[in-house]
């Protein structure tokens, strides 16, 4: 089922030539900076959901580069913000571990946009690591006449730090092989983590999940923005079609209401969107059945939550 993507580690990990590089970038920033749509581009593959809605990242989720000269390990963080319920300090607490268990900290801001509060509070956290950082302005493509005013805005930041700074559109492309090459300078010789066609470390299942939450994320916006969770309840697969069974888990049963939508004209609309994605995921046909659940308060559950697939790590 996974030849698409090669998520499951079958391949025989090589020896890595001399000078060979490899290690772990974390990519942190404020929520909705455009962090999951840099990984997949630089992957070259969708593997992280992506929205308009902020905080869109909850689980640390990780996207395997390799070339000839390096492997790099994305670890694309969950938005650093103020949390407001147990869920969100999960989260926070997640991206500012990843700060400290990564070799290299790409840390990425939204240049069409001045600097603020958050890329100073985040600044802050990054004052005392002793891992290389480079700051990544992206949004290069959003930028109004006044530009250089936003570029000073983050230049004045880090002016003490002396961290290479690269302009970028995660969105078009433009300025990636830079970044990329800047990413690898800064990286120490090691061996090949992954074998050197696998994508991702995350299972199907999570993806699958995290591909429905997507368009949920799309289609309600501020209806139903942030109290989804998806559980993925069974996968039957059979040479022609794969039969998959998902749960969307909500708080309040408003929610559900508009969820399922007038005669289920919701629901249908999230489940035909993200059954196109997950044939995309897997390479071929599948069959989506989904259904709402309400878990009142799951976000405020530490036994939810690790249900769901939320929980500190480690």
């Amino acid at each position: 089922m996974a030849e698409n993507l090669n998520l499951s580690n079958l391949s025989v990990i090589p020896t890595a030539p001399e000078g060979f590089k490899s290690g772990f970038v974390g990519i942190i920033g404020r929520p909705n900076v455009g962090k999951s749509t840099l990984m997949n581009q630089l992957i070259g593959q969708k593997i992280a959901i992506t929205s308009p809605v902020s905080q869109t990242t909850r689980n640390r989720l990780q996207g395997i580069l390799t070339t000839e000269q390096a492997q790099i390990i994305f670890v694309d963080t969950p938005g650093i913000h103020k949390p407001h319920h147990t869920l969100g300090k999960i989260i926070v607490k997640n991206a500012k571990m990843a700060i400290n268990s990564v070799d290299v900290i790409l840390f990425v801001v939204d240049s069409s946009v001045k600097s603020g509060g958050g890329d100073r509070y985040i600044i802050d956290l990054l004052k005392t690591i002793n891992q290389p950082v480079i700051l990544g302005l992206n949004k290069q493509d959003q930028q109004s006449e006044d530009y250089q005013q936003i570029d000073e805005s983050y230049t004045n930041l880090i002016e003490s730090y002396h961290w290479p700074i690269i302009k970028f559109s995660a969105l078009t492309g433009n300025g990636l092989e830079t970044l990329q090459n800047t990413l690898i300078e800064k990286l120490d010789p090691g061996p090949y983590y992954y074998p050197p066609d696998l994508i991702t470390d995350q299972p199907e299942r999570f993806i699958m999940g995290e591909l429905i939450r997507e368009q949920i994320l799309r289609l309600t916006r501020q209806e139903v923005p942030h109290s989804v969770a998806i559980t993925i309840e069974k996968i039957e697969e059979t040479p022609k079609i794969t039969r998959v069974f998902a749960a969307i888990n909500v708080e309040r049963s408003s929610q559900k209401g508009i969820l399922i939508g007038q005669k289920g004209s919701m629901l249908k609309a999230i489940g035909t969107a993200a059954r196109e994605q997950i044939q995309k995921l897997i390479a071929g046909e599948v069959y989506l059945k989904l259904f709402v659940k309400v878990e009142s308060q799951w976000r405020q559950s530490n036994l939810r939550l690790a249900e769901f697939g939320y929980r500190v790590e480690e």
